[in-house]
């Protein structure tokens, strides 16, 4: 059974950092790629970063670059999202997905996890 299991989310002040992780089960996680989208209340989900199987290659969000890194460990199946300089419109559920390429469409990817919460307090 596919499962994919995100932790690490809470509530964080401005400025603040927090690092998501996600364990996958069920597949081959070293074949795929992983994607983190969140989703506030009453928008859609968004694309936030991605990472090829291998961790050559990595694309973010404008809304994110340079203040997210994601970075994955395939010997412990995990995707890692390490969130620092946070912002109030970061917040929202976010959520990590597998898929066979890094992109940015939600809708391309086949594994999708439950999300954790991410609070940020202005």
């Amino acid at each position: 059974q596919v499962l994919l299991k995100e932790s690490g989310g809470g509530l964080v002040q401005t400025g603040g950092s927090l690092r998501l992780s996600c364990e996958a089960f069920g597949f081959t996680f070293k074949d795929y790629a992983m994607g983190w989208f969140r989703q506030a209340p009453g928008k859609d989900r968004e694309f936030v970063a991605t990472i090829s199987w291998s961790a050559e290659y990595t694309n973010y969000a404008v809304s994110v670059k340079g203040r997210f890194t994601i970075s994955r460990d395939n010997a412990k199946d995990t995707v890692y999202l390490q969130m620092n300089t946070l912002k109030p419109e970061d917040t929202a559920v976010y959520f990590c997905a597998a898929d066979r390429l890094p992109g940015t469409m939600a809708s391309s990817y086949y594994y999708w996890g439950q999300g954790t919460q991410v609070t940020v307090s202005s």
